[in-house]
Protein backbone atom coordinates (compact mmCIF):
# COMPACT_ATOMS: atom_id res chain seq x y z
CA UNK A 1 0.00 0.00 0.00
CA UNK A 2 2.83 2.46 0.68
CA UNK A 3 4.36 1.61 -2.14
CA UNK A 4 1.32 2.48 -4.01
CA UNK A 5 0.78 5.57 -2.49
CA UNK A 6 4.64 6.67 -3.55
CA UNK A 7 4.28 5.59 -6.94
CA UNK A 8 1.15 7.81 -7.08
CA UNK A 9 2.57 10.83 -5.09
CA UNK A 10 5.63 10.54 -7.96
CA UNK A 11 3.88 10.84 -10.51
CA UNK A 12 1.75 13.73 -9.35
CA UNK A 13 4.67 15.32 -8.42
CA UNK A 14 5.82 14.72 -11.76
CA UNK A 15 2.63 16.13 -13.44
CA UNK A 16 2.80 19.29 -11.22
CA UNK A 17 6.25 20.11 -11.97
CA UNK A 18 5.33 19.73 -15.89
CA UNK A 19 2.66 21.74 -15.43
CA UNK A 20 4.42 24.58 -13.52
CA UNK A 21 7.38 24.31 -16.23
CA UNK A 22 4.93 24.80 -18.97
CA UNK A 23 3.30 27.67 -17.28
CA UNK A 24 6.35 29.42 -16.57
CA UNK A 25 6.95 29.62 -20.15
CA UNK A 26 3.68 30.68 -21.23
CA UNK A 27 3.73 33.57 -18.51
CA UNK A 28 6.44 35.20 -20.27
CA UNK A 29 4.31 35.14 -23.63
CA UNK A 30 0.95 36.10 -22.44
CA UNK A 31 2.60 38.68 -20.68
CA UNK A 32 4.42 40.39 -24.05
CA UNK A 33 1.50 39.73 -25.47
CA UNK A 34 -1.09 41.15 -23.16
CA UNK A 35 0.72 43.46 -20.86
CA UNK A 36 4.15 44.25 -22.18
CA UNK A 37 4.71 48.40 -23.37
CA UNK A 38 4.09 47.63 -27.07
CA UNK A 39 3.91 51.05 -28.65
CA UNK A 40 6.97 52.02 -30.57
CA UNK A 41 6.15 56.79 -30.07
CA UNK A 42 8.22 59.00 -27.76
CA UNK A 43 5.06 61.32 -27.84
CA UNK A 44 1.35 61.16 -29.13
CA UNK A 45 1.21 59.92 -32.22
CA UNK A 46 -2.00 59.47 -34.27
CA UNK A 47 -3.65 56.46 -36.54
CA UNK A 48 -6.20 57.50 -38.81
CA UNK A 49 -8.63 54.99 -39.49
CA UNK A 50 -10.93 55.64 -42.78
CA UNK A 51 -14.61 55.35 -42.77
CA UNK A 52 -15.21 51.49 -43.83
CA UNK A 53 -11.77 50.70 -43.56
CA UNK A 54 -10.12 46.84 -43.79
CA UNK A 55 -8.29 45.17 -41.57
CA UNK A 56 -5.18 45.28 -43.81
CA UNK A 57 -5.75 48.86 -44.64
CA UNK A 58 -5.31 49.18 -40.75
CA UNK A 59 -2.32 47.39 -40.61
CA UNK A 60 -0.64 49.09 -43.55
CA UNK A 61 -1.28 52.38 -41.32
CA UNK A 62 0.60 50.88 -38.48
CA UNK A 63 3.37 50.02 -40.33
CA UNK A 64 3.64 52.98 -42.03
CA UNK A 65 3.94 55.10 -39.25
CA UNK A 66 6.23 52.23 -37.25
CA UNK A 67 3.16 52.37 -34.68
CA UNK A 68 4.30 49.13 -33.04
CA UNK A 69 7.28 47.69 -31.58
CA UNK A 70 5.96 44.05 -32.14
CA UNK A 71 3.31 43.87 -34.44
CA UNK A 72 3.02 40.53 -34.19
CA UNK A 73 1.16 39.41 -30.26
CA UNK A 74 -0.75 42.97 -31.38
CA UNK A 75 -2.13 40.98 -34.24
CA UNK A 76 -2.34 37.75 -32.63
CA UNK A 77 -4.55 39.44 -29.98
CA UNK A 78 -6.31 41.22 -32.32
CA UNK A 79 -7.48 37.98 -34.18
CA UNK A 80 -8.12 36.39 -30.85
CA UNK A 81 -10.66 39.48 -30.09
CA UNK A 82 -11.88 39.14 -34.04
CA UNK A 83 -11.17 43.11 -34.15
CA UNK A 84 -11.41 42.85 -37.93
CA UNK A 85 -14.79 42.17 -37.84
CA UNK A 86 -15.18 45.35 -35.28
CA UNK A 87 -13.22 47.99 -37.05
CA UNK A 88 -14.33 51.61 -36.22
CA UNK A 89 -13.27 54.73 -38.23
CA UNK A 90 -11.31 57.68 -36.32
CA UNK A 91 -8.28 59.70 -35.23
CA UNK A 92 -6.17 57.53 -32.40
CA UNK A 93 -3.98 58.63 -30.12
CA UNK A 94 -1.01 55.91 -30.09
CA UNK A 95 1.03 57.20 -26.65
CA UNK A 96 4.40 55.66 -25.06
CA UNK A 97 3.74 53.10 -22.48
CA UNK A 98 0.43 51.68 -24.21
CA UNK A 99 0.06 47.63 -24.13
CA UNK A 100 -1.65 45.49 -27.00
CA UNK A 101 -4.78 45.51 -24.59
CA UNK A 102 -5.11 49.00 -23.98
CA UNK A 103 -4.51 49.49 -28.01
CA UNK A 104 -7.01 46.87 -29.13
CA UNK A 105 -9.64 48.58 -26.46
CA UNK A 106 -9.24 51.74 -27.46
CA UNK A 107 -9.35 50.90 -31.64
CA UNK A 108 -12.84 48.15 -30.30
CA UNK A 109 -14.71 51.08 -28.07
CA UNK A 110 -14.04 53.54 -31.13
CA UNK A 111 -12.30 55.84 -28.14
CA UNK A 112 -10.87 57.76 -31.09
CA UNK A 113 -10.32 61.45 -29.96
CA UNK A 114 -11.75 64.36 -30.75
CA UNK A 115 -10.19 67.48 -33.48
CA UNK A 116 -10.23 71.02 -32.35
CA UNK A 117 -11.50 73.30 -35.20
CA UNK A 118 -10.85 77.06 -34.95
CA UNK A 119 -12.03 79.26 -37.35
CA UNK A 120 -12.47 83.27 -37.63
CA UNK A 121 -11.86 86.18 -40.17
CA UNK A 122 -11.86 83.91 -43.02
CA UNK A 123 -12.70 85.78 -45.78
CA UNK A 124 -14.21 83.18 -48.04
CA UNK A 125 -16.58 80.18 -48.41
CA UNK A 126 -13.87 78.16 -50.57
CA UNK A 127 -11.26 78.86 -48.10
CA UNK A 128 -13.66 77.79 -44.75
CA UNK A 129 -13.99 74.45 -46.88
CA UNK A 130 -10.35 73.96 -47.43
CA UNK A 131 -9.28 74.58 -43.90
CA UNK A 132 -11.99 72.27 -42.23
CA UNK A 133 -11.40 69.37 -44.95
CA UNK A 134 -7.69 69.65 -43.47
CA UNK A 135 -8.56 68.65 -40.36
CA UNK A 136 -11.70 66.34 -41.46
CA UNK A 137 -11.72 62.93 -42.96
CA UNK A 138 -13.85 64.26 -45.67
CA UNK A 139 -12.93 66.45 -48.77
CA UNK A 140 -13.61 69.73 -50.08
CA UNK A 141 -15.98 68.96 -52.47
CA UNK A 142 -18.38 67.15 -50.55
CA UNK A 143 -18.87 70.24 -48.27
CA UNK A 144 -18.89 72.96 -51.45
CA UNK A 145 -21.43 70.49 -52.74
CA UNK A 146 -23.54 71.29 -49.93
CA UNK A 147 -22.93 74.34 -49.82
CA UNK A 148 -23.99 75.18 -53.13
CA UNK A 149 -26.85 73.52 -53.81
CA UNK A 150 -29.88 75.53 -53.54
CA UNK A 151 -32.08 72.86 -52.48
CA UNK A 152 -30.02 71.36 -49.74
CA UNK A 153 -29.45 75.04 -47.64
CA UNK A 154 -33.13 76.32 -48.53
CA UNK A 155 -34.08 73.45 -45.95
CA UNK A 156 -31.91 75.10 -43.17
CA UNK A 157 -33.38 78.36 -44.30
CA UNK A 158 -30.65 79.70 -46.47
CA UNK A 159 -29.67 80.44 -50.10
CA UNK A 160 -26.43 79.88 -51.33
CA UNK A 161 -25.69 83.60 -51.56
CA UNK A 162 -26.19 83.90 -47.43
CA UNK A 163 -25.37 80.27 -46.17
CA UNK A 164 -22.10 81.20 -45.29
CA UNK A 165 -23.73 83.25 -42.21
CA UNK A 166 -24.72 79.96 -40.77
CA UNK A 167 -20.74 79.61 -40.08
CA UNK A 168 -20.10 81.05 -36.58
CA UNK A 169 -16.28 81.79 -36.00
CA UNK A 170 -15.48 80.46 -32.71
CA UNK A 171 -13.76 77.08 -31.64
CA UNK A 172 -15.19 73.20 -31.81
CA UNK A 173 -14.29 70.21 -30.98
CA UNK A 174 -15.39 67.18 -33.38
CA UNK A 175 -14.56 63.56 -34.48
CA UNK A 176 -12.30 63.52 -37.44
CA UNK A 177 -14.47 61.14 -39.45
CA UNK A 178 -17.91 63.50 -39.42
CA UNK A 179 -19.14 63.39 -42.50
CA UNK A 180 -19.70 66.55 -44.58
CA UNK A 181 -23.45 66.27 -43.98
CA UNK A 182 -22.68 65.49 -40.33
CA UNK A 183 -20.51 68.98 -40.05
CA UNK A 184 -22.83 71.23 -41.88
CA UNK A 185 -25.46 69.99 -39.18
CA UNK A 186 -23.21 70.68 -36.00
CA UNK A 187 -22.75 74.19 -37.60
CA UNK A 188 -26.38 74.76 -37.73
CA UNK A 189 -26.82 73.64 -34.00
CA UNK A 190 -24.11 76.11 -33.52
CA UNK A 191 -25.57 78.85 -35.44
CA UNK A 192 -29.15 78.06 -33.81
CA UNK A 193 -27.94 78.55 -30.63
CA UNK A 194 -25.85 81.60 -31.19
CA UNK A 195 -28.94 82.95 -31.85
CA UNK A 196 -30.70 82.75 -28.64
CA UNK A 197 -33.61 84.88 -27.58
CA UNK A 198 -32.04 88.19 -26.74
CA UNK A 199 -29.96 88.52 -30.09
CA UNK A 200 -33.07 87.42 -32.14
CA UNK A 201 -34.92 89.90 -30.25
CA UNK A 202 -32.39 92.77 -30.76
CA UNK A 203 -32.28 92.00 -34.52
CA UNK A 204 -35.93 92.12 -34.82
CA UNK A 205 -35.94 95.66 -33.28
CA UNK A 206 -33.46 96.86 -35.83
CA UNK A 207 -36.04 95.31 -38.58
CA UNK A 208 -32.88 92.84 -39.89
CA UNK A 209 -32.98 88.91 -39.92
CA UNK A 210 -29.77 87.11 -37.91
CA UNK A 211 -28.76 86.67 -41.77
CA UNK A 212 -28.78 90.20 -42.64
CA UNK A 213 -27.44 91.49 -39.41
CA UNK A 214 -24.31 89.31 -40.22
CA UNK A 215 -23.88 90.11 -43.64
CA UNK A 216 -23.64 94.27 -42.22
CA UNK A 217 -21.24 93.02 -39.59
CA UNK A 218 -18.81 91.55 -42.18
CA UNK A 219 -18.83 95.49 -43.64
CA UNK A 220 -17.90 96.71 -39.78
CA UNK A 221 -15.56 94.12 -39.40
CA UNK A 222 -13.82 94.96 -42.59
CA UNK A 223 -14.26 98.59 -41.91
CA UNK A 224 -13.02 98.53 -38.07
CA UNK A 225 -9.23 98.43 -37.00
CA UNK A 226 -10.43 99.02 -33.68
CA UNK A 227 -12.85 97.19 -32.22
CA UNK A 228 -13.90 100.17 -29.81
CA UNK A 229 -15.44 101.93 -32.96
CA UNK A 230 -17.42 98.62 -34.46
CA UNK A 231 -20.73 100.41 -32.65
CA UNK A 232 -19.81 103.98 -33.93
CA UNK A 233 -19.23 102.09 -37.15
CA UNK A 234 -22.66 100.07 -37.28
CA UNK A 235 -24.37 102.51 -36.66
CA UNK A 236 -23.61 104.66 -39.55
CA UNK A 237 -24.57 102.04 -41.76
CA UNK A 238 -27.78 101.23 -39.92
CA UNK A 239 -28.55 105.15 -40.64
CA UNK A 240 -27.91 104.57 -44.03
CA UNK A 241 -29.70 101.74 -44.65
CA UNK A 242 -32.76 103.08 -42.66
CA UNK A 243 -32.51 106.39 -44.54
CA UNK A 244 -32.32 104.55 -47.87
CA UNK A 245 -28.73 106.05 -49.11
CA UNK A 246 -26.27 103.65 -50.56
CA UNK A 247 -23.95 101.79 -48.29
CA UNK A 248 -20.89 102.63 -50.55
CA UNK A 249 -18.48 100.82 -47.76
CA UNK A 250 -15.05 100.34 -49.36
CA UNK A 251 -14.66 96.66 -48.45
CA UNK A 252 -17.51 95.53 -51.09
CA UNK A 253 -16.13 97.03 -53.34
CA UNK A 254 -12.95 95.38 -52.97
CA UNK A 255 -14.46 91.92 -52.83
CA UNK A 256 -16.54 92.98 -55.44
CA UNK A 257 -13.22 93.18 -58.00
CA UNK A 258 -11.62 90.21 -55.92
CA UNK A 259 -8.22 92.02 -55.47
CA UNK A 260 -8.06 92.17 -51.68
CA UNK A 261 -4.48 93.79 -52.68
CA UNK A 262 -6.17 96.95 -52.88
CA UNK A 263 -5.28 99.87 -50.25
CA UNK A 264 -7.02 102.45 -52.22
CA UNK A 265 -10.00 102.48 -53.66
CA UNK A 266 -10.06 104.02 -57.06
CA UNK A 267 -12.88 105.18 -59.06
CA UNK A 268 -12.21 102.85 -61.71
CA UNK A 269 -13.09 99.37 -58.97
CA UNK A 270 -16.26 101.95 -57.88
CA UNK A 271 -17.52 100.58 -61.41
CA UNK A 272 -17.55 97.69 -61.37
CA UNK A 273 -20.57 95.37 -61.99
CA UNK A 274 -21.19 93.26 -59.00
CA UNK A 275 -24.24 92.97 -56.53
CA UNK A 276 -21.92 92.90 -53.78
CA UNK A 277 -20.60 96.73 -54.97
CA UNK A 278 -22.31 98.92 -52.30
CA UNK A 279 -21.68 101.82 -54.65
CA UNK A 280 -23.71 100.80 -57.59
CA UNK A 281 -26.63 98.62 -55.55
CA UNK A 282 -28.60 100.25 -52.59
CA UNK A 283 -28.80 97.98 -49.63
CA UNK A 284 -26.81 94.90 -48.32
CA UNK A 285 -25.23 92.80 -50.75
CA UNK A 286 -26.86 89.19 -50.52
CA UNK A 287 -23.96 87.71 -48.93
CA UNK A 288 -21.02 88.47 -46.45
CA UNK A 289 -17.77 89.41 -48.15
CA UNK A 290 -15.72 87.89 -44.92
CA UNK A 291 -16.83 85.66 -41.93
CA UNK A 292 -17.63 88.47 -39.10
CA UNK A 293 -16.42 88.36 -35.54
CA UNK A 294 -18.65 87.73 -32.84
CA UNK A 295 -17.69 91.54 -31.44
CA UNK A 296 -19.01 92.38 -34.74
CA UNK A 297 -22.42 90.78 -35.04
CA UNK A 298 -23.05 92.04 -31.17
CA UNK A 299 -21.89 95.34 -32.56
CA UNK A 300 -24.79 95.84 -35.42
CA UNK A 301 -27.51 94.35 -32.59
CA UNK A 302 -26.16 96.99 -29.75
CA UNK A 303 -25.43 99.89 -32.33
CA UNK A 304 -24.29 103.19 -30.99
CA UNK A 305 -26.82 105.69 -31.54
CA UNK A 306 -25.88 109.00 -33.79
CA UNK A 307 -26.53 110.65 -36.58
CA UNK A 308 -23.20 109.91 -38.89
CA UNK A 309 -23.23 109.08 -42.45
CA UNK A 310 -20.26 109.56 -43.45
CA UNK A 311 -16.88 107.95 -42.19
CA UNK A 312 -13.02 108.13 -43.38
CA UNK A 313 -9.89 106.81 -42.06
CA UNK A 314 -8.11 109.26 -40.14
CA UNK A 315 -4.98 110.65 -41.49
CA UNK A 316 -2.88 109.86 -39.06
CA UNK A 317 -3.19 105.97 -39.79
CA UNK A 318 -3.82 105.23 -36.61
CA UNK A 319 -6.37 102.76 -37.76
CA UNK A 320 -9.83 104.84 -36.16
CA UNK A 321 -11.77 107.17 -38.12
CA UNK A 322 -13.36 110.52 -38.49
CA UNK A 323 -17.02 110.80 -38.24
CA UNK A 324 -19.49 113.15 -40.29
CA UNK A 325 -23.34 113.91 -40.48
CA UNK A 326 -22.85 116.24 -43.38
CA UNK A 327 -21.36 115.96 -46.61
CA UNK A 328 -19.16 119.00 -46.74
CA UNK A 329 -17.68 118.14 -43.19
CA UNK A 330 -16.82 114.26 -44.79
CA UNK A 331 -15.45 115.88 -47.94
CA UNK A 332 -12.88 118.02 -45.50
CA UNK A 333 -12.14 114.81 -43.90
CA UNK A 334 -11.67 112.66 -47.34
CA UNK A 335 -9.30 115.73 -48.50
CA UNK A 336 -6.98 115.23 -45.39
CA UNK A 337 -7.24 111.57 -45.87
CA UNK A 338 -6.06 111.82 -49.65
CA UNK A 339 -3.24 113.88 -49.10
CA UNK A 340 -1.91 111.44 -46.25
CA UNK A 341 -1.89 108.91 -48.98
CA UNK A 342 0.03 110.86 -51.30
CA UNK A 343 2.70 112.29 -49.27
CA UNK A 344 2.80 108.14 -48.50
CA UNK A 345 2.85 107.59 -52.36
CA UNK A 346 -0.04 104.87 -51.91
CA UNK A 347 -1.63 105.27 -55.18
CA UNK A 348 -3.64 101.77 -55.30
Amino acid sequence: MANKLTKGSTVAIILLLILVVTGLAIIPKLYKKYLKDNTNVEQKTYLYIPTDASFQQVKDSIAKNNLLIDSSTFYSLAKDRAYSSKIKSGKYPFKKGMNNREVLNMLIAGNQEAVKIAFRNVRLKTSLVAMVSKKLEFDSLSLINLLDSGAYVKTYGFNTDNIYTMFIPNSYEMYWDLSAKDFFERMNKEYTKFWNAERLQKAGALNLSPQEITILASIVDSEALMDNEMPTIAGLYLNRLHKGIKLEADPTVIFANNDFTIRRVLNRHLTKDSPYNTYRNKGLPPGPITMPSIKAIDAVLSPKTHDYIYMCAKEDFSGYHNFASTLSAHLVNARRFQQALNQRNIKK
